[in-house]
């Protein structure tokens, strides 16, 4: 029956994806996110030192997200458990924390265990994790491609820290896709492979900074160019039809499953911006058409309310919010109308985005001079030594020159313009 299990395993591994097969297995081979793991980089230290704490890898697909938590549970010599949290339940979580706490008490490995999806864990389901992260008994690592400022329950965030995972540069990509062509006992290095450097771009540039893309669609053209049963060995030279016409194809993929959906909330938005009703409509349609979060969307629209209409029509955020509240209560397929209700009000509003330039500027001084001196004419003084010290003289409630209520430094700047007549 052993014998029986490694042949099984070592056939699913001959058959698993190549992005699959070719994940990381130390540091050399792991490419891209050197602003985290880098060389002397905090993350970097935590794990060569066996000292990692509970985190949160946030950032877009094909980013390394797993590859990043396979390679720390291995370099400190963790037991790793990969759980769904699309297919498991809280259940399962009990279970895995159970066998945790035996390997505890028997000093045995500590226990890893990796969420991918955790965004679409809910609040109460994400709960069943505090306890096991607070006392140990599981080092959490969650996965996710959407904000854990708005996806992850904000008891677990504080107890996690937060790394955020770029999208692969083109160097990235060229370096990913020159590993899998050489290798030949997990990439297609068996193959005789043509790739010239105008397709290699091509090929990064599509990917947008996504591993999996990438390796996945050169093992798609390298695939329909041979005869895997007949062990074909003939030379394979990729061409910019064969990825033309893989990229037809992910393109469909991505129309259906919506997993790269950056491009397309980007004209969303800026059709909104513009005014442009039926580009914002179009957009709108090919999101949900797409199974896109309605949550995401109308999230993106209450932001919206506040930066580019802001003070010329107070009420769109009013509006924003209740088609948020109509996707979180009704959900798929009738929340598409709020939505569509939503996006034509937004995009017919007039523009104003004073209050949001304003913060900008505020937060820019604040970050160039840091907590300068309140004025202490409107600080309380609740003692008579702070009374003496100054605090509320001269306090007036409705001051003609409202300038004084700014640090001294800052009285001659003016952060909110005046509305354009």
């Amino acid at each position: 029956m052993e014998l029986f299990r490694q042949a099984n395993t070592q056939e699913a591994k001959t058959y698993a994806p190549l992005a699959e097969r070719m994940r990381p297995r130390n540091w050399d081979e792991y490419i891209g996110q050197s602003h985290i793991i880098g060389p002397g980089t905090t993350l970097r230290k935590a794990i060569e030192q066996d000292k990692i704490p509970s985190m949160i890898l946030w950032g877009p697909p094909g980013t390394g997200k797993t590859s990043l938590a396979r390679l720390i549970a291995e370099m400190t010599k963790s037991v790793f458990v990969q759980f769904s949290a699309v297919s498991g339940g809280v259940k399962q979580v009990r279970e895995i924390v159970s066998v945790a706490e035996e390997r505890i008490k028997l000093g045995d490995r500590r226990t890893i265990l990796f969420v991918d999806e955790v965004h679409r864990f809910s609040k109460s389901q994400q709960d069943a994790f505090l306890p096991h992260v607070e006392n140990g008994t599981i080092i959490l690592i969650g996965a996710t491609t959407e904000n854990p400022s708005f996806e992850v329950n904000s008891a677990l965030l504080s107890r996690s820290q937060v790394f955020v995972l770029e999208p692969l540069s083109e160097s990235d990509i060229f370096a990913l896709i020159k590993a899998a062509l050489k290798d030949k006992e997990r990439g297609l290095g068996k193959h005789t492979i043509s790739l010239g450097k105008k397709e290699m771009v091509a090929l990064a540039q599509f990917s947008n900074g996504d591993a999996r893309t990438a390796l996945n669609i050169i093992e798609f053209i390298v695939h329909s160019k041979t005869d895997l049963d007949k062990n074909d060995k003939k030379k394979i030279t990729v061409t910019k039809k064969d990825i033309q016409n893989a990229l037809q194809k992910k393109a469909l993929l991505y129309d259906r499953q919506g997993d790269e959906h950056y491009n397309t909330i980007s004209a969303f938005i800026k059709s909104m911006r513009a005014g442009a009703t039926d580009a914002a409509v179009y957009y709108l349609a090919r999101m949900v058409e797409a199974g896109e979060d309605p949550k995401f969307i109308a999230r993106r629209m209450v932001i919206f309310a506040s930066e580019d209409i802001g003070m010329a029509q107070p009420t769109a955020l009013v509006v924003a919010n209740e088609v948020f509240k109509a996707c979180e209560t009704i959900g798929y397929p009738e929340c598409a109308i709020n939505l569509a209700h939503g996006v034509v009000y937004l995009a017919s509003a007039k523009k104003d985005r004073r209050a949001y330039d304003a913060l900008r500027a505020a937060q820019r001084d604040v970050q160039k001079y840091g907590n300068l001196p309140i004025p202490k004419s409107i600080l309380n003084a609740p003692t008579k030594m702070m009374k003496d010290m100054g605090y509320g003289k001269g306090y007036e409630s409705y001051p003609d020159d409202k300038s004084r209520l700014l640090p001294q430094k800052l009285r001659k700047k003016t952060y909110m313009s005046k509305e354009k007549e």
